[in-house]
């Protein structure tokens, strides 16, 4: 009977996302930022997204940002200088500082120089570097 049961959840299991993409700061593995994004049950068209801000080793934390659609979802990534960053997806926005190892505002408006985006599709979520001179 057990085995019956686990057979009938994996693939109740299998359609579920739980993936993430990150941004390196000077290309190193020390500061990064990165977006995770799961999907508690299959049938959810939206899932959480956290955002994990690493500055190894004074900062690690993870810092929820809600629910968001699980497919065609992008989170706008810009640096405010001075280890402070706006994420923003659609209205919402979020400005965390990795010396504080805090989110310190939410809801102004997005600040300072595009990165690129978190992008969520059916397939895979990644992180896109924005063009030069944008």
């Amino acid at each position: 009977m057990r085995t019956f049961i686990t057979a009938l959840a994996v693939p109740l299991l299998a359609g579920c996302y739980n993936d993430s993409a990150t941004y390196y700061v000077d290309s190193t593995q020390d500061h990064r930022l990165t977006v995770r994004r799961q999907q508690d049950y299959f049938w959810s068209e939206e899932g959480r997204f956290t955002l994990m801000a690493a500055r190894m080793p004074a900062c690690q934390r993870a810092i929820p940002l809600g629910e968001l659609p699980l497919e065609d979802t992008k989170l706008e990534l810009f640096s405010e200088g001075n280890d402070r960053w706006s994420l923003r997806a659609g209205k919402q926005v979020w400005h965390v500082d990795t010396q504080q190892c805090a989110l310190v505002e939410d809801g102004a408006a997005a600040a300072g120089q595009k990165l690129g985006d978190f992008l969520a599709e059916i397939d895979q979520f990644t992180f896109v570097e924005a063009a030069e001179g944008k």
